[in-house]
């Protein structure tokens, strides 16, 4: 019998109303793609993430396979994101992703609030296009949608209309 990893936490964000809200990000590889938009949706945008968030990488939602490869890429490509605030602009922020094996800190985002390009609304931007080589056609967009727990969602191209949706991922503070 499979563990039950959701809460009646009253500050957790509910999936839908009268539902128990997850607070495990592994949770989320078992829902539908058009779930996790819908929790993405109504997540909140707070204040810039401070510190290591632990990463889970939701490819294939839904599917049997998503628990694979989430632990796959755990293991061996990306562990998650460390932020760091701009102490001159609160608003303004920096992050390194952990990657590889040994979790090296690599490939900078920069860090700030801005619309999403998922719904138009407030959102917190990990923009890539200015700080790395490597992911400069990479844009993140995360929103917290538990206590601890942000839910994002990756883009290829630097700019809105030509972009192009990847995959969902988590991050647990």
């Amino acid at each position: 019998m499979a563990t039950d990893r959701t809460t009646t936490d009253p500050l957790a964000t509910p999936l839908a109303p009268g539902m128990t809200s997850i607070t495990d990000p592994h949770e989320f590889l078992k829902l539908s793609a058009e779930q996790l938009d819908e929790i993405f949706r109504w997540g909140k945008v707070g204040s810039l993430p401070q510190g290591e968030g632990e990463g889970t990488a939701i490819v294939a939602p839904g599917t049997p396979i998503s628990d694979d490869i989430a632990r796959f890429i755990h293991i061996f490509q990306w562990k998650g994101k460390v932020f760091e605030h701009d102490m001159n602009n609160q608003s303004h922020g920096w992050l390194k992703n952990r990657i590889l094996l040994l979790g090296s800190k690599a490939v900078v985002a920069d860090v700030s609030k801005g619309a999403s390009w998922f719904d138009g609304k407030e959102c917190i931007v990990l923009d890539y296009s200015h700080t790395s080589i490597v992911a400069q056609w990479i844009r993140d967009e995360i929103r917290e949608v538990s206590p601890g727990v942000f839910l994002g969602l990756v883009y290829w191209g630097k700019e809105k209309d030509k972009a192009h949706r990847l995959i969902h991922f988590a991050l647990k503070f």
